[in-house]
């Protein structure tokens, strides 16, 4: 077998291959004995069908099975012989079977790029406040406690408050006409400041139930409706009743409620959380500096069907997280084409970011161990809360084991570069 390549550029390459014509005969002949055996014709008994024969019904579709088989035996060969890490699959151009010559064929394919890492030392960080003060835990916990809240019917005054929810009939007008939209009852709506659209109605405060409220509200440019969208509407709305949203006490109940053993438990459990998110932030913060300033510094072509890879695992976390959070994605009515779009820029960057940081742990010689595999795995237990064996099974494939060692490398590695970065 003959192999020439070609460099279109630094990630793409071009094979030119040649197939001895004994080997095609070969795969040839070990078609047709296996069709032969398989196929039954009038006047031959099975498996004694005249080669002629075979050839003269099944030749197409032969040849193509011959072709397709001798193509992927010796691209694979010939891609091993020259070290070549293809990234996507081959666009294959060949010009059929010609009998006693040998079988010629072109292959283009994105490779991996070969990634010289320079000048990535010192580069400029931002030191990242990750301490936890009183005040955003009792922020949080305030949040938490306006999550635990319950909505009631107001039953001891008939006057609308700021704050209250409200249930109202309205009639709208533009220019003295109705339109699509502009009357409803049964409306809910939040009375404090904010857009009627979004369901606030300042106005309502002070409205005593049963009595109606009339006011003028201009629709944003962008509003929905084209009827209504950048006008100004007369409203008449009536408030037909009041709830409150009742807010429970920051006490042992509602933390106990919450999964803690009491109010203590549970600051210290919002405070070491906030801790885990600041941190987490600034990594991610960090990670995302150091990709920038390295690209800037080392600019490179990254392959198409490594981005688009890329833009399809951040599309599935996006998706899975919606999940988590309870939505049904298929009602959702996604444009998945303009998502991968605004992905893309993204994309190539985390592309580019994860090829440099390999670069780097290669040239400076930083591995993930077996010890810090079996830290990992301890670590994802504690999070967890679950055994550390249960959690060592998801890492019993190579696969598996060899995906958290590329992912340990890379937080080594990033460790590496900030230990040697400029803080300002």
């Amino acid at each position: 077998m003959k192999v020439q390549v070609e460099e279109l550029s630094p990630i793409e390459k071009k094979l030119s291959i040649e197939v001895d014509s004994a080997r095609v005969a070969e795969e040839l002949t070990r078609a047709y004995t296996a069709i032969g055996r398989q196929v039954r014709l009038p006047g031959f008994r099975q498996g004694k069908v005249p080669r002629r024969i075979l050839e003269q019904k099944f030749r197409e579709q032969v040849e193509d099975d011959v072709i397709q088989r001798v193509v992927q035996s010796a691209y694979v060969e010939a891609i091993t012989q020259h070290k070549m890490e293809p990234v996507s699959q081959p666009q294959v151009t060949n010009s059929g079977l010609k009998p006693g010559t040998p079988f010629t064929f072109e292959a283009r394919v994105e490779v991996k790029p070969k990634v010289e890492a320079k000048d990535y030392k010192e580069v400029p960080l931002k030191k990242t406040e990750t301490a936890v003060d009183d005040a955003q835990v009792t922020e949080q916990l305030e949040k938490l406690r306006q999550s635990y809240s319950r909505v009631e019917p107001v039953t001891d005054r008939d006057v609308a408050r700021a704050g209250d929810l409200a249930t109202v009939d309205y009639e709208a007008t533009i220019d003295g006409q109705p339109f699509e939209g502009g009357k409803e009852e049964g409306f809910n709506a939040e009375i404090g400041a904010g857009e009627l659209v979004e369901g606030k109605i300042a106005a309502l405060e002070g409205v005593k139930v049963g009595d109606t409220k009339e006011l003028d509200y201009a629709y944003p440019p962008d509003f929905h409706l084209e009827q209504a969208k950048g006008k100004t509407a007369h409203f008449k709305l009536t408030l037909k009743g009041l709830k409150q949203r009742i807010v429970p006490e920051l006490n042992d109940e509602l933390a106990k409620e919450v999964g803690t053993q009491g109010v203590d438990d549970l600051r210290a459990k919002v405070r070491s959380n906030l801790e885990a998110t600041q941190k987490s932030k600034a990594q991610a913060d960090d990670r995302e500096a150091l990709i920038k300033t390295l690209i800037e510094r080392n600019p490179f072509e990254v392959p198409k069907a490594m981005v688009e890879r890329a833009i399809d695992s951040m599309l599935e976390g996006a998706l899975r997280q919606m999940q988590r959070s309870g939505l049904d994605v298929r009602n959702l009515g996604l444009d998945f084409m303009r998502l991968r779009d605004e992905m893309r820029e993204r994309a190539v960057q985390e592309v580019k970011g994860t090829l440099l940081f390999e670069a780097i742990a290669e040239k400076e010689g930083i591995q993930a161990t077996d010890a810090d595999i079996e830290k990992k795995i301890e670590e994802l237990a504690t999070e967890s809360g679950q055994p550390v064996a249960n959690i060592r099974k998801y890492f019993t494939r190579p696969d598996d084991r060899m995906g958290l060692s590329l992912r340990l490398r890379e937080e080594k590695t990033i460790e590496f570069l900030k230990a040697q970065a400029k803080y300002s």
